[in-house]
Formats: structure tokens, C-alpha cells, sequence
């Protein structure tokens, strides 16, 4: 229950693309899928070739959320979680990539599904996505910590408490009113408008992608003066690195750049 349900492929041309294949389950995760999909995106974020990763699931659902049926298989005062506080890419996988990161989310993305769309750094639904934050049905927190540290930045702590709350669903349109979500595909364009999407950020420098990334979400954490010295550093290292230099020959040059992530 691994590597057939948790598949990546890699395009070749800088994109990969990350499935979540039980349809069957509606791509309810259990612990060895979770573990598996850890294991890929660390593999995308090693590959320096991956430029950009897709997240998505088969059969038009994104994430069902947890197996109960496997979770049940552990007594709840005998069950550890699944790492330490300080494993950032055990807790959120996504938002530790390096590289940018898009949902293409169809279907229900509920529990760890819904979490695992708030890790992504953009967002794309269809007409049909629903999103749960149901963790108070079942007596928990949200499982990731990402519902309760980035939902509410990203969609205000009065929304984001409701949504929590209730457990109840945020629906599409919904979603792409108070910007949940970026973008709107049918679901039988959602993966091509992921991919094109994929595309814009191939003209940017990686280097510089990957620091503003950092930026970004360390920066959440971070009062004022330390995120500026942060920027100073990774400003710096930019002014110092191979894709900086070609940047600027490409524009003299009027050509299109040819990054190499250095």
C-alpha cells in the first residue's frame, strides 16, 4: 500500500508531478502511503533537475484524509505521532520543498487532505472541490499543525476558526472568493492548467526561487529585524550567484536565460 498508491513522475522538462492513486478509498491515506509520500517529495527536493512540483490525486478526489481503518488499528492512548516537533519535512513535506508547489485539487480535500493543501504554495480547483478541516468530528487537532499555523494566515483567524470549528466544508467558489484557491478548472483541464501554471515559473531563477521560498514562510515566524537580516543574507548570496549573472546577460542579451540553480 505505497509505491503503487503514492506515484511521481517526472516530465523531463523541470515539472514533476506527485499522485495520490486510491481512488478506490478516494485517496484516504494511511501511515505507509503518508510515509511514501514523504519519501517523494524529499526525492523531488534533492533532484535539482525538478524545477516544479504538482500535487494532485487519482480519480477525482484530491485526499479523503486519513484511513480510519488503518489509524484504528493503533489504540489512540498507545498511538506516537508521526515525528518530532523540529522534523519540518515529516510535519509539512510541502511547504519544506524548496521548489514551488501547486495543489491540483479536485474532489474532496478533507483532514490531511485539506492540510495538505494549505502546504501548497498555490492553489487550483475545480468546480467540485470541497475542503474539510474535520478534526474536531474525530476528537483532534489538525494532524500537520498546518490548519492551525497557516490556515489562518492565509484566509484570517475568524474564517479560519469557523472552518475549524465546524469541521464543516468550504466549497469552491467559495474557496476562490476569499483566495483559498488561485485559480478555477474543469476537472478534465485541472492537470493542464497545473501544468501551464508549472510553466511561468520555469523563465524565474531557481536560485532565487528557492530563497524567496524560505523567505516567505520562515518569515512568518519572524519579527521585523530578523527577517530583513535574513533578506540581507539571501539577497547577498543572489548578488553572488551564477543565475544572477545570467539573468542580467540574458537581458542584455535579449535572450531568454538559462538558469542552472547556482
Amino acid at each position: 500500500m505505497t509505491a503503487h498508491h503514492i506515484k511521481l513522475e517526472k516530465t523531463g522538462d523541470g515539472i514533476a508531478i506527485l499522485t495520490i492513486d486510491r481512488a478506490e478509498k478516494r485517496n484516504a491515506m494511511t501511515y505507509a502511503m503518508l510515509f511514501a509520500f514523504i519519501e517523494k517529495v524529499r526525492d523531488v527536493s534533492a533532484d535539482d533537475s525538478v524545477r516544479v512540483l504538482i500535487v494532485t490525486g487519482a480519480g477525482g478526489t484530491f485526499c479523503a484524509g486519513t484511513d480510519l481503518a488503518d489509524l484504528s488499528t493503533i489504540p489512540g492512548e498507545t498511538r506516537g505521532v508521526r515525528g518530532e516537533a523540529h522534523e519540518g519535512d515529516v510535519w509539512w513535506p510541502l511547504v519544506s520543498c524548496p521548489k514551488p508547489v501547486i495543489g491540483a485539487i479536485d474532489g474532496y480535500a478533507v483532514g490531511m487532505g485539506a492540510e495538505f493543501s494549505s502546504q501548497c504554495d498555490v492553489r487550483i480547483i475545480t468546480p467540485r472541490t470541497r475542503f474539510a478541516w474535520n478534526f474536531a468530528h474525530r476528537g483532534l487537532v489538525p494532524d500537520t499543525g498546518a490548519g492551525s499555523w497557516l490556515l489562518p494566515r492565509l484566509i484570517g483567524h475568524s474564517r479560519a476558526l469557523r472552518l475549524l470549528y465546524s469541521g464543516g466544508f468550504l466549497e469552491a467558489e467559495e474557496a476562490l472568493q476569499i483566495g483559498y484557491a488561485n485559480a478555477m478548472a474543469e476537472p478534465e483541464t485541472l492537470l493542464d492548467t497545473a501544468i501551464a501554471e508549472a510553466e511561468r515559473y520555469l523563465a524565474s531563477s531557481p536560485f532565487s526561487v528557492r530563497r524567496m521560498k524560505a523567505l516567505v514562510y520562515e518569515g512568518l515566524a519572524r519579527d521585523l529585524p530578523e527577517h530583513m537580516q535574513a533578506h540581507v543574507t539571501a539577497l547577498s548570496a543572489c548578488f553572488k550567484s551564477a543565475d544572477h549573472k545570467e539573468g542580467v546577460a540574458s537581458f542584455l542579451e535579449k535572450r531568454p536565460a538559462k538558469f542552472t540553480g547556482r
